[in-house]
């Protein structure tokens, strides 16, 4: 037993295994599923929402560039098996503070943006998650306006 736990700790320090840097229950990779979401739900995803997708994160979580488009890969995959945005939303609510959650949700209407274009079905899933991140109505439709710049 003591030998494959010893075997394990050499694999990373001799560095032939790297740990994943975003693990499956990271709060980051959750956040970066749903706004992925919200930036390919109306069938494509846009360049201009891709770019907005890597800034937005790389802004928010500190990654640089290389580390970004790992978590936005990483996110992807989780977000295609994903059947909805409960477990993502789950894991935000349990790491995230009330202003997190509401940051989540200005994340998602930067992404909306992006293109320049909001239809209903980004509406629809931004309303969505922020009920499931427990961002009032109110709160919801005024980081909208402020990100829309909407007056």
């Amino acid at each position: 037993m003591f030998d494959s736990f010893r075997n394990l700790i050499s694999e990373f320090v001799d560095g032939e295994k790297q740990p994943a840097q975003f693990a499956d229950d990271d709060y980051r990779l959750a956040a970066a599923a749903v706004l992925v979401h919200a930036a390919a739900i109306d069938g494509e995803m846009s360049q201009s929402e891709r770019d907005k997708l890597h800034a937005v994160i790389r802004e928010h979580f500190s990654l640089d560039a290389a580390a970004a488009a790992e978590l936005i890969t990483k996110a992807t995959a989780a977000e295609h098996e994903a059947v909805d945005l409960y477990h993502f939303t789950h894991l935000l609510n349990r790491s995230l503070d009330e202003d997190g959650r509401a940051r989540i949700v200005e994340m998602m209407w930067q992404i909306v943006y992006a293109d320049g274009q909001r239809d209903e079905l980004e509406d629809n899933l931004v309303w969505r998650a922020a009920d499931l991140l427990g961002v009032s109505a109110n709160e919801r439709i005024a980081l909208r306006r402020r990100v829309g710049g909407e007056t």
